[in-house]
This record gives structure tokens, C-alpha cells and sequence, in this order.
């Protein structure tokens, strides 16, 4: 998985998956709702399906509290935002999600590259769904 899709992951959650339902033949069914070509009227079976907004920075703040507060500056700092979230911000790691969100510039760890790598972060959470502040992007 990519280091921003586990972000994202991290901030909206894993998309759940129906469990499958017994039906007591010995096979598995899928449950009611899971999607399946030949049960959905009128091909909406590979729609993508409508999610609901995911408030980022609601729920940063909340993880903020439930860890007791913690010195992170996760509004700025992409290294306090990565620990926030109990992941790695070694440079190797944000070398590799400059790369992977296509920053152009010197893979240094600069504060030209972090601050940029902050607010793309931010960008692609609000462009998959997540209502993210304007000042935490621009």
C-alpha cells in the first residue's frame, strides 16, 4: 500500500467489507446489499458507491486528544502529522511520499519539500472525500 493510502486509511478508516452470509447448503452467499452483477437492477453494481464526508480535521484533533495531547504541530509539520498518526517520518519515508505524490523538487527533507508534502497531503485528502480547511491546503 502507498504511504499516502495509508494515511488515508489512517484518517477515514477502512472501507468495511460485508461479510459474507450463511445460508446452511454449505455454500456462502453473499450478504444483501454486497455487490453482485446479476442482483443489481439496471448495472449499478460497479458504481462507486457514495461516502460521506470524512472531517480531517476533526479527526486529527480528536486523535490529538486521545493520545493525551502530545507536542505535534500536525497543522504544519508533515514529521508531527506522520507521528501523529503512528507512522514513519524518517526522510527515507517522506522521500518516498514526495516521490509517490510527485514532488519535483530536491528529495533533501528541506522545509521547501515538507511544507510542500503537508499541503499535498491535505490536497488529496480533500480531492478523496475529505473536508479539509482551506488554510490546511493553500
Amino acid at each position: 500500500m502507498s504511504i499516502f493510502g495509508k494515511i488515508k486509511d489512517a484518517i477515514f478508516g477502512k472501507k468495511a467489507v460485508p461479510a459474507p452470509v450463511p445460508t446452511g447448503s454449505g455454500t456462502v452467499q453473499p450478504s444483501p446489499g454486497a455487490d453482485s452483477p446479476t442482483s443489481s437492477p439496471m448495472g449499478q453494481a460497479n458504481q462507486p458507491q457514495a461516502q460521506s464526508q470524512v472531517d480531517v480535521e476533526q479527526v486529527l484533533t480528536s486523535l490529538v486528544s486521545s493520545k493525551g495531547n502530545p507536542d505535534l504541530n500536525w497543522r504544519t509539520s508533515i514529521v508531527d502529522l506522520l507521528k501523529l498518526l503512528d507512522m514513519d517520518s524518517s526522510l527515507g519515508n517522506r522521500k518516498e511520499l514526495a516521490a509517490e505524490l510527485g514532488y519535483k523538487g530536491e528529495k533533501d527533507g528541506s522545509a521547501e519539500m515538507n511544507l510542500w508534502l503537508h499541503k499535498e497531503v491535505m490536497r488529496q485528502l480533500a480531492a478523496h472525500g475529505g473536508k479539509v480547511p482551506a488554510n490546511l491546503t493553500d
